[in-house]
């Protein structure tokens, strides 16, 4: 069993460091004694907000840059132990409208950012965030390592590609990486003023803010959901344990709910609110990729790794955190760039 204490006074680097994962990763290696450096683009649309490290920003140091700027990730990488690669793109619908952005982000960038590594600190332990939808719709459930990967957006096709290239590093240049795809993340200091992050983030603003929330379709989309901290505790295992290089790890949670469902169960835990079942939009139908819930024995069973929080719980840490700090997620000013 690893000991998280390793973490005490070791460096780490986090791309999207001010993110949402990034910024919730970063508290706990503060807590865990960790000389951390958070690098973050703060471009508005990625979900990057200076609040997000309150409490710790004199005990981290923030590098406002690009990921796509190998010249600064050259600089970056040199002298770090760990470096948690969160930095990305993760709106399916802006990949399609975009899709040159969203291969620059996802896939030329990670490329970038591994050869700064294998020139500058081959020595440097590689944990990137990937996601479950490279699968794709599902062919069968619930979905393994193993499972085809045929994605259904430009999004998908370019994390495939940054999950692999990790791979690929790992296996030929001995660079330790892994990856983690992860799924239906949410949590505290998440995204949640639109839907680009995570359909659950605008959920949680209007039944705060008293709107409808909206499910699309039939609302029996099956789902499952990695309550923050359980995600962050993957991310460590992951980061420490010798069995993770070169290995793919899916990460589900403690339940498998409808969509219809969890919208009934956030209206409950918010204490009040409603939710109507609409039509998909348009744009959303052909990307949607129906039921998805994760077998995730794999990371169970290698690194010791054991969701601890449920939805219910989860969810209202959810609602209390934003009903005391929506000023700093709702109003676009504070996001900065």
């Amino acid at each position: 069993m690893v000991n998280l204490q390793t973490f005490n006074g070791a460096r780490v680097l986090i791309t999207g460091g001010l993110g949402f994962i990034g910024s919730n990763l970063a508290h706990r290696l503060v807590e865990l004694g960790a000389n951390v450096t958070l690098v973050d683009s703060l471009i508005p649309e990625y979900g990057g907000n200076l609040y997000n490290i309150a409490g710790i920003e004199d005990r981290v140091r923030v590098n406002i840059a690009d990921v796509r700027d190998e010249y600064s990730m050259n600089y970056l990488v040199q002298g770090q132990d760990v470096l948690f690669n969160l930095a990305g793109q993760t709106s399916h619908l802006d990949s399609m409208r975009n899709p040159y952005i969203d291969l620059d982000i996802n896939c030329r960038a990670q490329l970038s950012i591994l050869e700064a590594c294998r020139k500058h600190n081959p020595g440097i332990t590689v944990v990137y965030a990937s996601t479950r939808q490279i699968y794709g719709k599902p062919d069968y459930l619930p979905v393994d390592e193993r499972h085809l990967l045929h994605p259904v957006d430009v999004n998908g096709i370019n994390k495939m590609a940054g999950e692999w290239y990790h791979i690929l590093y790992n296996n030929v240049y001995g660079i330790r990486a892994c990856a983690l795809r992860l799924t239906n993340t949410y949590g505290p200091r998440m995204r949640v003023k639109d839907a680009r992050q995570t359909f659950l983030g605008i959920w949680i603003r209007n039944v705060i803010e008293g709107k409808p929330i909206q499910v699309w379709g039939d609302g029996r989309q099956l789902r499952d959901f990695t309550y923050i901290d359980d995600c962050v505790d993957a991310l460590l295992l992951a980061a420490l344990h010798p069995a993770a290089s070169g290995q793919i790890f899916n990460l589900g949670g403690l339940e498998v709910i409808s969509l219809r469902d969890l919208a009934a169960l956030t209206v409950e835990v918010a204490g009040g609110g409603s939710f109507e079942i609409i039509p998909y939009p348009a744009d959303r139908k052909p990307i949607d990729i129906g039921d998805y819930y994760a077998d995730d024995r794999r990371v169970r069973t290698t690194l010791g790794w054991q969701p601890r929080i449920n939805l219910r719980t989860g969810l209202a840490r959810t609602i209390a955190f934003y009903r005391e700090h929506r000023h700093h997620y709702w109003d676009a000013q504070v996001e900065g760039v």
